[in-house]
């Protein structure tokens, strides 16, 4: 983007193309209200209140609509904003943004209108990736989660680290400048600064790891012979027919997945009965290495067979190849027999769903215990980054403290630190780096 565009006037559709009750139009930009104007014909246009009226074109009337009028600084993107809500439908809705760039507006980038919110001051870079993670949100938990960074949790963390760092640089910077007046801290202070913080930029570090799984979801793969009943343990834990089930051996050739909703982003794999390849067709043959390399790939597996026929040879040699994995054992077709030799098997009947919720608690326990670290602070790879850095720089000023350096040496890890926290705050920033967050979001946000 050069800089005459920053300039422009943008607009978008925020919401997203289809059937619908409402669908709304974004504006934002010095001419945004001129261009309603020239559209809408209804109640006067004021900041803070909601107009009613008609958009038209040349007289033709387009759509009845609402209109929400926002006065710089006081909207999202701290500029004049305008949004219009129609009716939802994807011709009224193209018919009303063509009006609009019409008009003297220009589409918005990706991600434009909250790359100017954060421009514009109106949040930091932080907020602004959490925007991201609301609207992508897989789970209601990673959801809340991710308005805690909006509201400004880790902003507000991270300045009071950065208050830390900057006091300890404050006093060696003085004693450098002034030193007739001041003395320099003395070292054993500096470590017990150091320390303390650096602690403290590992309690957020903690929570990177289970940021990324409510970020990803874990992957769950159902492993087994043909006709053990792995689709029908699909679809039953969807609650819905998503995967053909038949008697027949080899019906399922491809892997199918589906997401659940279990506080953590559960992909859900349906795989390929695993099976001699010798003894079948390219196709399936095919789908089989596939079920292998899903295995492989999985964060837990449902390895599964027939409790009535119990283990066999090929269930055991299925089984060799996800033992060493994260694994429940399910022992399917229970209400066929009465035998419950297997302690470590959870018996089910994807028929009677017997033992299916028993089954679903144990998923849960075992993919909710991935993410089950502290999750007081939510960060993205970016951001875990750039702490990583900044406490290697403070281990470097710890270091050099404990061997008593130069101050004035000292300094030079500590306003790196800085640096390294005001990259997740957004006050220093390369445009390459900016441009790569703002890419990743949608259109009209």
């Amino acid at each position: 983007m050069n800089i005459l565009q920053e300039f422009d006037t943008i607009t978008a559709i925020a919401t997203p193309l289809g059937t619908g009750g409402v669908g709304v139009i974004r504006i934002s930009g010095n001419e945004s209200f001129d261009i309603a104007e020239k559209i809408f014909k209804g109640q006067p246009l004021i900041p803070g209140h909601i107009s009613h009226g008609w958009i038209e074109d040349d007289g033709t009337k387009i759509d009845e609509v609402l209109i929400l009028a926002f006065k710089n600084p006081n909207s999202y993107t701290g500029e004049d904003v305008i949004e219009i809500q129609c009716h939802g439908g994807v011709n009224v809705v193209r018919n009303i943004l063509d009006l609009v760039l019409k008009n003297g507006a220009r589409m918005a980038e990706r991600g434009e209108f909250t790359k100017r919110a954060f421009l514009n001051k109106k949040m930091d870079l932080s907020q602004a990736e959490a925007v991201a993670d609301l609207i992508h949100a897989k789970t209601q938990n990673f959801a809340k989660q991710s308005a805690k960074n909006l509201s400004g949790m880790l902003h507000r963390k991270v300045n009071e680290i950065r208050g830390k760092i900057f006091n300890s640089l404050s006093l060696i910077i003085a004693a450098i400048d002034f030193p007739e007046d001041v003395h320099e801290p003395s070292y054993d202070v500096l470590i017990k600064e150091f320390e303390e913080t650096i602690k403290e930029v590992d309690e957020v570090l903690a929570c990177a790891k289970s940021s990324d799984i409510l970020r990803q979801g874990v992957k769950v793969a159902i492993v087994g012979k043909p006709n053990v009943g792995k689709s029908s343990l699909f679809n039953k834990l969807l609650n819905t027919k998503r995967a053909i089930v038949t008697d027949i051996a080899g019906t399922t050739r491809d892997v199918l997945t589906e997401t659940l909703d279990m506080d953590v982003a559960v992909t859900l794999i349906d795989t390929a009965g695993i099976r001699n390849t010798d003894e079948v067709g390219q196709v399936e043959g095919i789908g089989i290495e596939f079920s292998k390399q899903s295995a492989q790939e999985a964060d837990l597996i449902l390895f599964i067979y027939d409790a009535e026929k119990g283990l066999n040879k090929e269930d055991t040699e299925i089984y060799d190849l996800i033992k060493n994995k994260k694994h429940l054992v399910v022992a399917n077709k229970c209400d066929l027999t009465q035998k419950r030799e297997d302690k470590n098997a959870v018996y089910i009947s994807t028929l009677t769903g017997e033992g299916l919720e028993d089954l679903r608690n144990k998923i849960k326990d075992i993919v909710c215990n991935f993410s089950a670290e502290e999750t007081e602070f939510i960060t993205n790879k970016r951001q875990a980054d750039c702490l990583i850095k900044c406490r290697e720089s403070l281990m470097r000023a710890l270091e050099g403290a404990k061997r008593q350096e130069l101050q004035d040496l000292i300094c030079i890890d500590i306003k790196s630190a800085l640096l390294f926290l005001d990259e997740i705050t957004g006050e220093v920033i390369t445009d390459e780096i900016l441009n790569n967050i703002f890419d990743h979001f949608c259109i009209g946000k």
